[in-house]
């Protein structure tokens, strides 16, 4: 044996190693995910299968932040990565940087996945959407700084309701972090009350490029505002999830300025022709309220005739009282005079000190009788308790006397004759009992 050609388990790892990490860098994979589960490391490990084999694969924590979608058992993808080998167990797996769902884009998945999750949170609750205010007084719009939607918005503004308060939050509205930026607007702008609604969109674009309107912080930032929110996100065709979480829904961002604000010319006609009816009206009421005053003065001079005639007929009526009253309470004294002096000779308090007096004799009497009657009762009880004493059996048992009693009958032995010989019987005496076999009888 060459013992040169010998390798040793580590060795023989690392040549396989090599060789897969250089023969498969850059490998496109498609296959089913299974047994996938991300501990707290935050890595991504699953098996990778199709109808007769199966892989490991790991994609860590970098990759995975870039994923639009979220990963799941059974799902179908395309992986792009690089064959590894861990040499200490000899395993080789897949090391995925790039993952894509098969048969549809990873946005739009990532859409389905985030729209679903937060209808079921209630997020799209029509209930809880708010009213626009009827008249705001200031505008907060959260737009790109620079473009035509911003023009386009504060040019449909202007001439809607000129001089209207306009507060514009510049913001990215595509790329990396334009969705935190979006967010954070949202949140500042309710923090400092800069608005009684708010315009929040851009223009049209690909998927791609309104994706910052699909991320689940501005989503939360609209559903968490105090301050109604209009979405004026693309053209009329296009829906993100700020649409479905806003309190109203604009076609385009022009639409929205439209949506926000009333025209100021249409509500000064308005508060014009309202203006006229009012002072038609005010007039007509005036002219009806002239017409009932002049008959109130009419009526009101018949009556005062009427209160004249009333109040001369009460000064006679008043005279008249003043003449026969000191008459009447002369006789309705004389009258309750008599009726006090009858009622003093009916009183019932001598009567009630004769009762008083006879019910205290009563009283000594009925005392006496029952003490007499109770030592009379108290001496028949001692002498019948004494006649009970001598008839006690009890009494008799401790005069040395005992009571025989056929068994198991419990018969009183009375004579000789009343039991045989073979009888069992019971003794009874003053303390216990005694059980006997009658042997003989002697009559």
């Amino acid at each position: 044996m060459d013992s040169t050609k010998i390798l040793t388990v580590s060795e023989l790892n690392r040549r396989i190693k090599a060789s897969l990490e250089a023969g498969y860098a850059d490998t496109w994979v498609e296959a089913e995910i299974s047994n996938l589960r991300v501990p707290s490391s935050g890595h991504s490990y699953m098996t990778l299968k199709d109808s007769a084999s199966q892989m490991r694969a790991v994609m860590f924590r970098y990759a995975r932040k870039r994923l639009r979608f979220i990963p799941q058992d059974g799902m179908k993808v395309m992986c792009f990565g690089s064959i590894t080998l861990y040499e200490p167990r000899g395993e080789y797996q897949l090391t995925i940087e790039r993952m894509e769902p098969r048969g549809v884009g990873a946005l739009q998945l990532a859409f389905e996945q985030l729209k679903n999750k937060l209808a079921a949170e209630g997020l799209f609750d029509e209930k809880r959407k708010r009213s626009l205010p009827y008249l705001p007084q200031r505008i907060g719009v959260i737009t790109s700084g620079t473009g035509a939607v911003l023009r386009d918005i504060l040019q449909v503004l202007t001439r809607r309701f000129p001089g209207l308060h306009i507060k514009v939050l510049p913001v990215a509205v595509q790329g990396d972090g334009a969705a935190q930026e979006i967010a954070e607007a949202i949140a500042a702008a309710n923090v400092h009350a800069v608005a009684d609604v708010l315009i929040v969109g851009r223009g049209g674009g690909s998927l791609e490029d309104l994706w910052a309107f699909n991320e689940e912080c501005v989503a939360r930032a609209i559903y968490g505002s105090a301050i109604p929110v209009i979405s004026a996100v693309g053209h009329e065709i296009d829906f993100t999830i700020a649409d479905f979480v806003a309190d109203m829904r604009a076609p385009t961002p022009s639409a929205a300025a439209e949506l926000a604000v009333r025209e100021k010319h249409e509500l000064v006609r308005t508060v014009a022709t309202l203006h006229a009816g009012l002072a038609r009206r005010v007039l007509q009421r005036i002219a009806i309220e002239r017409t009932a005053a002049r008959s109130a003065a009419d009526r009101l001079g018949r009556s005062v005739r009427i209160i004249t005639d009333a109040q001369l007929a009460h000064d006679d009526l008043q005279q008249r009282l003043l003449q026969v009253l000191p008459r009447v309470c002369a006789a309705r004294r004389t009258a309750e005079q008599a009726i006090r002096a009858r009622l003093l000779a009916l009183s019932p308090r001598q009567r009630i000190k004769a009762y008083r007096g006879a019910a205290s004799f009563l009283k000594v009497a009925l005392d006496r009788n029952t003490a007499f009657a109770l030592e009379r009762m108290r001496s028949r009880l001692q002498t019948g308790l004494a006649r009970l004493s001598g008839l006690n059996p009890a009494a008799v048992l401790a005069r040395g006397f005992s009571i025989a009693r056929v068994q198991p009958s419990g018969s009183v032995v009375r004579r000789a004759v009343d039991v045989r010989a073979g009888d069992r019987l019971k003794v009874e005496m003053h303390q216990g009992s005694v059980d006997c076999l009658v042997e003989r009888v002697h009559e």
